[in-house]
């Protein structure tokens, strides 16, 4: 299946002629000075750092008319162009056969014109049309480069939480980049076990075309080490890796972490209000080796 179809093509083409002719043009020109500065800005930690950049080129131009209509004609437009870039990334067969769905899905969104343009959104849709982020399941996609500073590691010992990540951090050369995932809250499909086997072994081929890349890694409340009790259903997300040669690195309480973890369980949200459970965020870190050595069984095993 072509990753762009016809009546995909069309819907986003149908999105930036709903601006005037002038603005059209002018979204046209300034949609490769915003690219490189996206791409500039995408290797940081910060995911948003990209829309970020998009905004600023947006309203350096439009001002006081910017609305949500300019920007997702910009992301239309670079959805036009999403399967040059993508090619240009040499990515693996297992990426590719997930494009369809993602852009289809794009094309929906874009064209349904939900205002205002979610911040969330709008920052995974700048990464996804610029294959700055690529598809790793029908729920989560992979940035192609992110940091994992030693810093963090440090803050981690220093804290009282073991020596353990710090001995994997050296082992793993993890000042390199770094994959990372991230989840799409408007497709959770995949959400499941199957799902994130599914995600770790697509990440699994991406590292085996990328030798510079350290290994792939998430940032969320549900690697806290107290689910496994609060939530069972949830431990697999932390354990798995952790049993494949994963590690965690403890980053702490934040009140977006808190928001997250009471969205979906009304006993973690009780626990929460009630002061008996203060979530915590925890990076998850899956070295390159580990990964490509598990997916590989895994693969064998269901051969």
């Amino acid at each position: 299946m072509d990753m762009l179809a016809p009546d995909h093509a069309a819907a986003f083409r149908a999105v930036l002629a709903r601006l005037s002719p002038d603005d059209a043009a002018a979204v046209e020109a300034l949609a490769p000075f915003a690219a490189r500065d996206a791409a500039a800005a995408a290797p940081h930690w910060n995911f948003d750092l990209p829309s970020h950049a998009v905004e600023a080129a947006l309203a350096a131009h439009f001002g006081d008319r910017l609305t949500d209509a300019h920007r997702r004609a910009l992301v239309a437009l670079w959805a036009l162009e999403l399967p040059q870039r993508a090619a240009a990334e040499q990515l693996p067969p297992e990426v590719h056969a997930l494009y369809p769905e993602w852009v289809g899905r794009m094309a929906d969104f874009l064209t349904a014109a939900e205002d205002p343009y979610d911040l969330d959104f709008w920052a995974k849709d700048v990464r996804l049309s610029l294959a700055l982020s690529v598809p790793g399941s029908r729920t989560q996609i992979i940035d192609l480069s992110s940091p994992l500073g030693p810093g963090q590691v440090v803050r981690h010992v220093r804290d009282g939480h073991g020596w353990r990540s710090a001995v994997a951090y050296l082992e793993a050369a993890a000042w390199r980049p770094w994959l990372e995932t991230h989840t799409e809250s408007r497709e959770l499909a995949d959400f499941n076990e199957a799902g994130w086997d599914r995600l770790w072994a697509t990440g699994a081929e991406i590292l085996k075309r990328r030798p510079h890349i350290a290994g792939m890694l998430g940032s969320s409340w549900f690697y806290d080490p107290p689910l496994e009790t609060i939530s069972p259903r949830l431990a697999y997300l932390r354990l798995n890796p952790l049993q494949h040669g994963a590690f965690m690195v403890h980053q702490g309480p934040d009140e977006i972490h808190t928001q997250r973890a009471a969205a979906s369980s009304p006993t973690r949200r009780a626990m929460i209000e009630a002061g008996e459970y203060p979530a915590r965020a925890w990076i998850g870190a899956w070295p390159r080796a580990a990964r490509i050595r598990w997916a590989d069984a895994r693969k064998q095993a269901a051969a």
